[in-house]
């Protein structure tokens, strides 16, 4: 990477390409817009790919309610360079790779110090802020001088945006940057799920409601644990039979012993529940509830040992976890080929969004210049 173009521009805006999003549903539009300088903890990234995540869809519906922002950059998985940094921030230099995460990672908390979960105490309780330690303050500008509000702290579907450091890991610069990309967010959910939140053991039985891309990277987690069996549960979620939790019982002498559900369905996660074997099973929730629906599970199938719990960013410390998964691909142990359906040029995002709503693709990785 050329650093000279970068230092004309250490503290001074830039101008640059964005897609942006101004109405719920609609087409994004690509346009040249303004990206500040960072502040304090802050970096300034030049976005080299970013993907389509089942999340940016649901938030690109959204049409009303606090979540419902416009205009707005969307984006939250993706791999960049740094281009400059702000005030304060140890461990960044300009020139490296790096991946965005929305969710934090302070390293000072006492969440963040517990081994016992990746929930971020300083910063995770404020999801709704343009920037992670300045609210409704935004980087983005478009041509007018009217802000543009961010989306879960990264807004990648940019040439340049500005992340916050709690939000940024340095990774090897000898991945791929199309397979790094992946783990910014799908991947890491599906592969840590497995890894840290359930613990799969080796020559355990597991299911995996939901075959996109985090629930065939929770597979991918289980295999390398050294699962004995992996039940995929590919569906259309209208047509759902429950019969299929009877069948994964058959097949598994009594139910699975970790279940997954990665669609965001509380009907279908009380099925992957009741998929598991009583006494000992256990459920790790990964999708999204689209509607905020209630989850109702029976007191008596708790009472008999089943557990079930969620997990945000697949239970993994950004920072620390994120390093790992890079060597384990570049060890050729961790399969990140197989998620890569599709590729598109950055004036083609739209397309992205069709693949993906079709049920076409899984990733579909969209280089801003190629």
């Amino acid at each position: 990477m050329d650093k000279t173009s970068f230092s004309n521009n250490e503290g001074k805006p830039i101008r640059c390409k964005a897609a942006v999003c101004k109405k719920a549903g609609k087409a994004l539009v690509i346009e040249e817009i303004q990206v500040d300088p960072p502040q304090a903890y802050e970096v300034r990234i030049k976005i080299l790919c970013t993907s389509l995540c089942h999340t940016d869809v649901t938030f690109w519906k959204i049409d009303s309610g606090p979540l419902a922002r416009f205009p707005r950059i969307l984006g939250h998985e993706a791999v960049g360079v740094v281009e400059s940094i702000g005030e304060n921030v140890d461990g960044f230099k300009q020139g490296d790779v790096v991946l965005p995460v929305f969710h934090p990672y302070c390293e000072e908390c006492r969440d963040c110090k517990s081994p016992k979960s990746n929930w971020c105490a300083r910063f995770a309780d404020s999801p709704l802020s343009n920037t992670r330690r300045y609210g409704m303050a935004s980087r983005f500008k478009d041509s007018t001088g009217e802000d543009i509000h961010h989306f879960l702290f990264v807004s990648s579907f940019s040439e340049y945006t500005v992340v916050d450091i709690a939000h940024l890991v340095k990774i090897s610069p000898e991945i791929p940057v199309d397979k790094a990309a992946l783990l910014s967010c799908g991947v890491s959910t599906g592969v840590g799920a497995a890894w840290k939140v359930a613990d799969v053991g080796e020559g355990s039985t597991v299911a995996v409601f939901g075959l996109g891309a985090v629930g065939l990277a929770v597979a991918e987690g289980a295999r390398l644990r050294g699962a004995a069996k992996i039940i995929g549960v590919d569906l259309n979620p209208d047509k759902f039979e429950l019969g299929k939790r009877r069948v994964i019982k058959e097949m598994t002498g009594g139910g699975v012993d970790y279940s997954f559900e990665c669609v965001g369905l509380a009907s279908l996660l009380n099925e992957a529940f009741m998929s598991t074997r009583t006494g000992s099973g256990k459920t790790v929730m990964l999708g999204m509830e689209k509607h905020a629906a209630q989850i109702n599970l029976g007191s008596f199938d708790l009472l008999r040992g089943r557990s079930i719990c969620g997990s945000l960013f697949g239970g993994l410390k950004s920072k620390v976890d994120i390093p790992i998964l890079v060597d384990h691909y570049l060890k050729k142990e961790l399969n990140l080929d197989s998620f890569i359906t599709h590729e598109l040029n950055f004036e083609e995002i739209n397309k992205a969004f069709d693949l993906l709503e079709e049920g076409k693709s899984l990733r579909c990785i969209i280089w801003m210049n190629k």
